[in-house]
Formats: structure tokens, sequence, C-alpha cells
């Protein structure tokens, strides 16, 4: 719970300023009111407005007979609707993961802020942690390997528009993160999620409460109140360092990681309930009689498929594998940070990318798009265009599925990469590397089949090389 005073006067955000407004936060008054279970919320001239007040937890209750005594008499235990829908849909947690585009032997880490001047997209304009953190992590942090998506809450967008916050994230955005749908997908985002960086939000919590690793990039406590479920977990959970690289950190998060068992048994007292105990409530306060059947909340729907989209410069390094045929493949956007240790280096860039130049140097260039879209034409002829438009490009990869892509090869000819977990362009890197080793005679056409293995992260793919006549 936050500590708040009550101003009805400005329940819209102020959209002319980037600031959130703050001239009615009291945090840390000697008796601040808790956001939600003060009297100003709860009574009329001393009457409760409501015949009944929900509450999750009997902790809840503790609190509003602290804050607002008149209202206790309304209280009635209800469970977590919310969390209940998505406790039903763990099961189908790698759907989830799949929808979100995650593949095997990738993270997915979901950064999330809160709406107030305390969060981590707080009203500190440019020095905000949170934009300048996900350029950091999707620049910092392997792309196959890792998948960054964010969270923000709605009144982000709404108090600074969704122009604005896409202008803020736009260089994130173009090196793969994914921007969550904060009401239709957060939950599913959650589910996928292996780990979470955050603040002192519900979004955060909820990740607590499923046993889900989080950082806590910013965590005042001054907003909270302080025997609140989430100021405990606040304090007990970790932090992130913003000075410090951040892989390590996150690294050693998921190795050492803890469930904090407070946050899971504190989020609701009813796990599972909440449809039947809420629909007895409402049929009681109604004065109707409950119907027979089964109380039911409805499903998370899965989310649509979004891979990530990266159309910044992506730098490759790979290395040979103790066997034939095996490349170790590392690729990060940008390449600001990495990747750095033994191997050979290429440079790999979309298509779209905004800096047009960087085709001129490209060794890879990638194109993703449906094999018969007219626009383009077919995957051969666009990469023999590709080819004799940039004489410095070696290859030319158009991604036409999730596991598939045809590349043209300036000396091997034209092949079809296919394998079933592994990003198709980082699978024509892979080829592209075996080839530029020499491992197969050059020139030769058309080049044999083969199949690669290719180790990415914590996972080894099979590539299947099938040539195209």
């Amino acid at each position: 719970m936050r500590h708040r005073t009550p101003n009805t006067e400005h329940r819209t955000p102020n959209t002319e300023h980037r600031t959130p407004n703050t001239e009615h936060r009291t945090p840390n008054a000697p008796h601040a009111p808790v956001f939600g279970l003060a009297p100003e919320w709860l009574l009329s001239d001393g009457v409760p407005l409501a015949r009944a007040m929900v509450l999750s937890h009997p902790e809840q209750l503790g609190r509003l007979r602290e804050a607002c005594p008149e209202a206790a008499p309304t209280a009635v235990l209800g469970g977590d609707p919310c969390f209940d829908r998505i406790l039903a849909a763990l099961p189908h947690r790698e759907r989830h993961r799949r929808a979100f585009g995650v593949r095997p032997g990738q993270r997915l880490v979901v950064l999330n802020s809160t709406w107030n001047p305390q969060s981590l997209f707080g009203d500190a304009g440019t020095d905000d942690p949170l934009p300048w953190l996900l350029d950091r992590l999707t620049a910092e942090l392997p792309v196959d390997d890792y998948r960054v998506a964010a969270v923000l809450h709605p009144n982000i967008w709404h108090g600074h528009g969704p122009g604005q916050v896409r202008l803020w994230l736009d260089r994130a955005e173009r090196a793969g993160l994914t921007l969550i749908d904060p009401l239709d997908s957060w939950r599913q985002a959650l589910i996928a999620a292996d780990a979470v960086i955050g603040d002192f939000g519900s979004v955060s919590y909820y990740a607590a409460a499923l046993g889900t690793p989080v950082l806590l990039g910013t965590a005042s406590d001054e907003v909270l109140g302080a025997t609140s479920p989430v100021a405990a977990f606040v304090r007990e959970a970790p932090r992130l360092a913003l000075d410090s690289p951040l892989r390590p950190q996150l690294d050693q998060l998921l190795t050492f990681h803890q469930s904090m068992t407070s946050a899971s048994e504190l989020t609701t007292s009813a796990p599972g309930e909440a449809a039947g105990l809420l629909r007895s409530l409402f049929y009681e306060v109604m004065g109707l009689p409950e119907p027979t059947e089964p109380a039911l909340l409805d499903l998370l729907p899965l989310p649509d498929y979004r891979p990530p989209t990266r159309t910044v410069p992506l730098r490759v390094r790979t290395r040979p594998g103790p066997r034939p045929h095996e490349v170790t493949v590392e690729r990060v956007a940008e390449g600001r940070y990495g990747p750095s240790g033994p191997g050979s280096d290429h440079l790999a860039v979309h298509e779209d990318t905004l800096d047009q130049g960087l085709l001129g140097l490209a060794d890879a260039i990638l194109r993703y798009g449906e094999a018969d879209d007219p626009r383009i034409g077919p995957p051969r002829e666009w990469a023999a265009a590709t080819l004799a438009r940039y004489p410095n490009c070696s290859l030319a990869a158009f991604v036409s599925g999730p596991d598939t892509c045809e590349v043209l090869l300036r000396e091997w000819g034209f092949v079809r990469l296919t394998s079933p977990s592994l990003d198709p362009a980082a699978a024509a890197s892979a080829l592209f590397a075996q080839l530029d080793g020499a491992a197969v005679p050059r020139p030769l056409r058309p080049l044999p089949p083969m199949e690669l293995t290719v180790r990415t992260g914590g996972a080894s793919h099979p590539v299947l090389v099938s040539p195209v006549p």
C-alpha cells in the first residue's frame, strides 16, 4: 500500500508536463494516509460509502482498522481474481514464451515501471533510469541469450503521450525491445518471464509472488505504508546497481535466486477461489439467489506472436567448436558492449537499418518478410539484387519464417537454412563463419547438404543446410 493524500481535483495526469504532479504527495508525513484506506476515500459524513469493501488478505483488514475503523465492518475477504487468472495460465507458460518470441536457451527479462515520481520511470526527465537502462540491456545483453520486454503503467502512456514514450524508447525498440500492452498482456509477460527488473509497483510484487527473480532498479519506501507487504518486499528484494555491468547482475540473480515466500503468501488468502467468493458477495448485495453452476474467471488469452524486431546492426562473434560443423555464435546489438573474447567478427545489418550507410560495410544483410510479398519479390531475386548493390557483402539472408531463411552466398550459391529452435539470422551467421573458415573448398557450387550444430547462450541448435537448385 502507498501513502498518498487524496486530491479529487487532479485525478487526470497532466499531459503538458514531463513530470507527474507531486504537489499533493506527502510521503513520510506523521500520519500519512494509506492510499485507498483513508477516511477521505471510504466515508461520507462518517458513514461508509460502500456496503462491502473487498480485501484479498486478512493482513489488509488490520491496516484498514488502523486507518479507518468505521469502514472495517464492511470488509469482505474476496481473494485476488487477477492473481487467480495468472495461476490458471501457468501450465501454459511455454506457449506464452513462444508467443513473445523466446527461444530455447533464452531468458526473458521484463522491465516494468509504475506511475510515481520515484518509480523506475519517474520525474527526473533525461535522468530517469528506465530509458537508459533499456538502452543498456538491449545493447549489452547478447540477443540470443536474452529477450527484453517492458511493461509501463497506463498512466505513463496517458500522461506523456504514446508518441513521446516511443520517442524515448525508440533506440531500445530498434535493438529488440518489445513494449507490452499494460492492460491486456502484462500478466502473460510475467508468466513467461525469467527475471523482472522493476520498482515498488504491483507488477514487480506479482512477479515475486510467482517466485520469479526480481531486481529493483529503484526502491524508495517513502510512498509505501511501512507495515504493508509491498514495503516488506522492497526491503527484502535485491537492488540493481545501475553503474555496474548488467549481465553479471542478471546471471547472479538467476543463479542464486530464492523465492520470497512472504509475497506469495500475502497476495491472496484464497488462491483460486476469488470467482466464487466475489460472485457470492455480489448476489448477496443484490438480494438475489446465487446460480448453482461454478463461478469461473475468463482465461488469459495467448498474446499475439511477437518476435523481436532488430534493425540496429548486429556485431557477431563466432568461433569453431571442437567437432566438425560446430559453431558458437554470439550476437550483440550495435556492438557498443562487445562481444568480446576469442573468435572472428562480422557485421550483420538489417536492410531497414536507420543508418543506411552501414549496408555498404555489412558482411551479411538481413531481410524479414513473407516469401511471396510482391513488394519485395522472391527471396532469391531480392538476395541477388542485394549482393549486386553491395559488393562488399558476402551473403544476403531472407528470413521468411520463425525457423527458415533463404541465403544467397556470393561464392557458394543459394541455400535454405532450417532450424526448429534457432533464430534463422543467427543460423546464417553460423553458416558464414563455417564457410569463411574454409571448411568447404572454394568455390563449390552447389554447396553440399550439411547439418550444423550452433551454440548460442545455454543451448545447442541443429541447423539443416539444403542447397536450392
